[in-house]
């Protein structure tokens, strides 16, 4: 059994709650109606309760700054223990998640555990800053097991999109809700999946509660990403050389357990001995430079937004 701790919660964030269930199989059902996350009961009580768990894996330790909460999330997702310092799980389990996404404390969180080598999953956005971002950097080029992803990687529903019926992609134009700083990436994770990668420029024209970013490609294509806070959409509006198609994001219950089934795999990898521990990189399941350019994204756009809306080249930003 690996045996993963939960760390962090930042306002407005559920994670942990909806994580932990997701991995633990089961949630009390009370507890979970009263969370001020009500999307979350909704799309786990859709569920069959044999959906719900990932075998082999069980969240067994939770720390939060506010140990109230860690308390609330424990008694609500099936954790069997609290525990004080987010150092005291060391030894204690195989694998860590840090469950909030605030990208600024993420370096921090994730140090001890990171110079220990215990894998560790950190969610969106990996940081948000280009300091962190060197580090982090650092850890991938000497095989650190270290994961970060959106959820969005995994939307079912860009799975299923018809590339054949949509032909060559000219432009996507992306619709996201609350913060460019925390859900920025989600955008970006989904807008990868479709389009790839090679960013060259990013400008953003927007506001804060407004962010409507420009990218162009290296190889002359276009996208523009908005953030807006209160949008009530999720969704990528794909133009291509046959058709075009509007593909919402509804299905949260997928992408976020197979994002999380995903890391439980690396960690068995890891904890198989042939890891970075045992004398080789870590096989990382999906390449760490692709989550950099998307972090880079990220940071280019907060820039390009207190800068004026100046383009700013993914190139200034150096990790």
């Amino acid at each position: 059994m690996i045996r993963l701790a939960m760390l962090g919660r930042s306002e407005g964030n559920g994670h942990p709650y909806s994580w932990s269930a997701i991995i633990n199989g089961g949630y009390d059902e009370e507890r979970m109606k009263r969370i001020p996350f009500p999307v979350i009961y909704d799309y786990l009580s859709r569920q069959p309760r044999e959906n719900l768990g990932i075998e082999g894996a069980r969240v067994t330790h939770v720390w939060t700054e506010n140990k109230e909460d860690a308390e609330d999330i424990a008694a609500t997702s099936l954790i069997e223990h609290v525990v004080d310092r987010p150092e005291d799980v060391i030894g204690k389990v195989d694998a860590v998640i840090i469950g909030e996404d605030v990208g600024s404390r993420h370096l921090g969180l994730a140090l001890p555990f990171i110079e220990r080598g215990i894998p560790i999953f950190i969610d969106k956005p990996l940081t948000d800053n280009e300091a962190d971002l060197k580090e982090f950097a650092r850890f991938f080029r000497e095989g650190k097991p270290v994961l970060s992803s959106s959820g969005y990687r995994y939307a079912r529903e860009i799975e299923e999109m018809d590339r054949e019926a949509i032909g060559e992609i000219e432009f996507v134009n992306c619709m996201m809700n609350k913060s460019w700083e925390k859900y920025g990436i989600h955008a970006l994770e989904g807008l990868w999946r479709i389009n790839g990668g090679g960013v060259e420029r990013v400008q953003n024209l927007g506001t804060e509660k407004a962010n409507v970013v420009h990218l162009r490609y290296s190889d002359g294509r276009q996208a523009v990403v908005n953030v807006i806070y209160r949008s009530q959409l999720a969704l990528y509006n794909v133009i291509g050389s046959k058709a075009s198609r509007t593909i919402a994001i509804t299905d949260s219950f997928y992408m976020f357990k197979k994002q999380l089934a995903v890391f439980v795999e690396f960690v068995r990898d890891v904890l198989g001995g042939d890891s970075a521990g045992a004398g080789r990189p870590c096989r990382y399941p999906y390449p760490p430079e692709e989550t950099m350019e998307m972090v880079k994204v990220v940071i280019a756009g907060i820039r390009s937004r207190e800068e004026g809306g100046r383009p700013v080249f993914l190139s200034e930003i150096q990790c």
